[in-house]
């Protein structure tokens, strides 16, 4: 019995962190449905563009899956507020212990649970995201089914019997989940051998161009550039001016005669 306990006590805890982990990683019901992280998908599954398009098979069975999960959720909440469990004939630790299981149970259904399905929706095809719901299920599966046999030990037989059929829908959809993880998981190891086989082919086909060698002689003496000798100035004549009457000072000096020609 102390046993059971500390399991069931055990279980409870990872719903809870589950739940809470969700909670904590959302700003608000916007953000789910924008895909705000890597919005590649829209939220009814169509790609946004640049970006992969899923498959119809691949769309019509995630949007079976996760039609069939919500109805499950949904009826199961209405089977766990039917419970009464104070009128169960157990003790008070065992009535406290069902009641916290079914509250974290209520609570993730309510919470951690539709918005896990909205972060698929809008990556139908992402791994992480469908192994997160997956996850999820399990521990949900675990929850509940704790609380399934506290019902069959001090509930009635209808409680029993209904808490047993939304059990078996949360175990369908999880062995479906787990089938589609492997499919996808597949599905991507494939593509990464086909892109590293193109890039091969690709790195292949590029023709291999020998670089360029430029060799160093460090023996070699530097030239350096000739230098360029400016011619020397030439002075500057001023033309005398016949004629010019002279400065201050200064006595004029006749013209030179030019030589008088033989008669």
């Amino acid at each position: 019995m102390k046993r059971n306990f500390i399991l069931s006590l055990s279980l409870t805890s990872l719903l809870l962190s589950m739940s809470t982990s969700v909670g904590l990683g959302q700003s608000g019901p916007s953000d789910s449905a924008a895909g705000s992280a890597n919005p590649q998908y829209s939220t009814q599954g169509r790609p946004a563009p640049g970006a992969e398009p899923v498959s119809y098979a691949s769309m019509t069975q995630l949007n079976g899956l996760l039609g069939q999960l919500e109805a499950t959720s949904k009826t199961a909440q209405t089977d766990l507020v039917k419970l009464r469990i104070e009128h169960w004939k157990a003790d008070n630790g065992s009535k406290k212990q069902a009641l916290a299981k079914v509250d974290s149970i209520q609570r993730n259904l309510q919470g951690a649970l539709p918005a896990i399905i909205n972060q698929l929706r809008t990556t139908p095809e992402d791994v992480p995201a469908t192994f997160k719901l997956y996850r999820n299920l399990d521990a949900l599966y675990e929850v509940l089914g704790s609380v399934v046999e506290d019902t069959g030990a001090f509930g009635s037989k209808d409680d029993l019997q209904a808490l047993s059929n939304d059990l078996n829908g949360f175990e369908t959809t999880r062995k479906q989940m787990a089938e589609r993880i492997e499919s996808l998981s597949a599905a991507k190891a494939g593509e990464i051998v086909r892109l590293r086989a193109d890039l091969k082919t690709a790195q292949a086909a590029i023709p291999a161009t020998p670089p360029q060698k430029t060799v160093v002689d460090d023996n070699e003496p530097v030239k350096k550039p000739p230098v360029k000798k400016k011619a020397p100035a030439k002075p500057a004549t001023t033309p005398a001016t016949p004629n010019a009457k002279p400065a201050a000072g200064q006595t004029q000096t006749p013209a030179a005669q030019a030589p008088a020609k033989p008669q």
